[in-house]
Parts: C-alpha cells; structure tokens; sequence
C-alpha cells in the first residue's frame, strides 16, 4: 500500500470509529430513557418463565423475587441489541443485507466486554475474522484493519419510535465506561466511550 492509501484508509477508519461511538452513544442514552420512562413493567419480549428457569438452574439460588426475571429480562434485551448492532456493522461492512454467524463473530472478538462468549463462538469464525482485520501490505502491531472497521448506520428513526424490540430506542450509556470494561483492541485505533473526568473529591 502507498503512504496516500494508508492515509486515505486511516481517515475513513477515523470516521467510522466516530459513527459507532455515536451510534452506540444514542442507543444506551435511549435505553436510559426507555427504562426511565417505563410504567408498565409486564410486557416482556423475552419469557420470565424460561430466565425463572435459568435462574434456578444454580443450585445456590433457592429463592427468586418476582422482580428478579423482569430485570433479566431487560438485561437480556439490551444486551441482544447491543450486540445485534455491533454485529449489523460488520454485515453493512461487507454489503451484505443479511446478519451472518461470522458477523456476531467479529463484534465477539472486537469487543473486549464480549470476551466471555469467545468459547461460544466456533474457532474457524473466530480465526476467520481476526485474519480478515489484518491488513494485506501492511504490517505491524496498531496497523489499521483491511476490513472490519467497526461503524454504523442506520436511517433516521422518527421521534418516539422504537428501533428493535417494542420499546427498545438507540441510545448513550448508562453505565461508567471504565466500569463497562470497553477497551480498544490493538487494531481498532481508539477506545468506544469517551472518557470522562473524575468526579470532583471534597478537599
């Protein structure tokens, strides 16, 4: 690759690592608001029958509050929207129009708080898609990816209405991002939420 082409890539990496951070921004800022907003706490899109089930299947847990699934349930949702978008990127990536195995499998190993569900992933997706992030010409630790830049995009939604799952908005963070555990990985060139200042000690 010529130093204008690495230049030329490294400024569209750029740009779609700011496209999914705002992307990923709106959407947790949208799950916040969603849950703020929530009255009624009995619709579900996942069965609180089968996360009960879940839930008991530790032998340590005897005892489970009514609320307790409801809450897993939300978690649950939000985390599969999470990675639904992580994993649409990488689909869009690749001008496909349909989510495949090996796109959940590149958000996984992009993803360092998806560390967990590498064992879950088959090996040949997982060694596929860290062959496809290294770049043909270009070597070295930190070089930009030849493929699989992270970014995302999706149409304008209109005013109050959900994306996914019912009720389910695009959104900012709600947790701490050094808390959120998100790291940038070696290629991804810049770390997914912005960091925030410490909060001000009384001295």
């Amino acid at each position: 690759m010529s130093q204008h082409q690495i230049a030329a890539y490294q400024h569209i990496h750029q740009q779609q690592q700011q496209q999914l951070q705002q992307q990923l921004q709106s959407f947790w800022a949208n799950q916040y608001e969603d849950i703020d907003q929530v009255t009624d706490f009995k619709n579900h899109s996942l069965p609180l029958a089968r996360i009960k089930k879940i839930m008991k299947a530790d032998e340590d847990v005897r005892m489970i509050s009514a609320e307790a699934p409801v809450i897993f349930a939300r978690a649950c949702e939000m985390f599969i929207l999470e990675l639904t978008l992580r994993s649409w990127n990488h689909t869009e990536e690749n001008k496909r129009r349909t989510l495949q195995k090996n796109d959940i499998a590149a958000a996984i190993t992009r993803t360092d708080i998806f560390d967990f569900l590498v064992d879950i992933v088959p090996r040949e997706d997982l060694k596929d898609e860290v062959l496809s992030t290294v770049p043909r010409g270009v070597g070295g630790a930190g070089a930009p990816p030849s493929e699989g830049v992270p970014y995302y995009y999706m149409g304008q939604p209109q005013q109050g209405v959900p994306v996914g799952g019912q009720g389910m908005y695009v959104g900012k963070p709600v947790v701490d991002p050094d808390l959120y555990g998100q790291q940038a990985r070696p290629y991804m060139g810049q770390q997914m939420w912005p960091q925030q200042p410490p909060p001000p000690t009384d001295s």
